[in-house]
């Protein structure tokens, strides 16, 4: 029997833990590698966008996980998780990629062919919401990747929700804001992810964790 006190179990994130975790998660492949340091190199402003380094072998495991056939991801980038994604599906498996910048994609068409799944992505550059709209509404989605405008998330869950297969995971990317989220005066896309957070919680339709990977992972069950 201890009489010591307990402890907090939440580590301090320092750059060597975080290289800590790197190494013992499986590594980015060449190509998912060279994307990363290509999106930092042509849009160093706009590189945070790029979902985490751990999230693109998180994403594939998930992927394996359900036996995901069919892919939706809300907001593309330059297409490192689209990639990892893309990879970890099968040969007849389908993403569908939505974004609204042809700037930005061209790098991740350029990734997808080089890695050998561009057969299996399709872009669709048009507003998120008129692309879900338009897939059938019957639940024929694996699983979803939600990292797009904060200000819709709660639309985009709407959407996907109803067309997601029972068992098809739903998975929303900076749940926490950069850690805004636990003010409740909090403003802007900090606020939007607040609500977002509650009407997840609330949602019976579906089972839902969060996590504190990167900026906050939310992986939700459709039941």
């Amino acid at each position: 029997m201890t009489t010591d006190a307990p402890r907090d179990k939440r580590p301090l994130q320092t750059p060597e833990l975080y290289r800590y975790v790197l190494d013992h998660n499986p590594p980015l492949d060449p190509v998912l590698r060279e994307l990363v340091e290509t999106t930092r190199a042509r849009f160093p402003e706009r590189a945070g966008m790029q979902s985490a380094q751990e999230q693109g072998p998180l994403l594939a495991f998930l992927v394996r996980l359900v036996g995901a056939r069919r892919v939706v991801e809300v907001g593309t980038f330059t297409g490192f998780s689209a990639l990892a994604m893309a990879r970890a599906l099968p040969a007849d498996g389908t993403l569908i990629a939505c974004d609204v910048s042809e700037e930005w994609t061209a790098v991740a068409r350029e990734f997808w062919a080089r890695a050998g799944v561009a057969d299996r992505v399709a872009l669709r550059i048009a507003p998120a919401l008129e692309t879900l709209r338009a897939l059938p509404a019957g639940p024929g989605i694996d699983l979803a990747y939600l990292d797009a405008d904060k200000d819709n998330y709660v639309n985009y869950w709407e959407e996907l929700v109803p067309r997601m297969r029972p068992g098809g995971l739903i998975v929303a990317d900076n749940v926490l804001y950069h850690g805004e989220v636990a003010d409740p005066d909090a403003g802007g896309n900090a606020a939007a992810i607040r609500a977002f957070n509650d009407h997840v919680a609330a949602d019976r339709r579906t089972e839902s964790v969060m996590l504190t990977v990167a900026d906050g992972v939310t992986i939700a069950r459709r039941i």
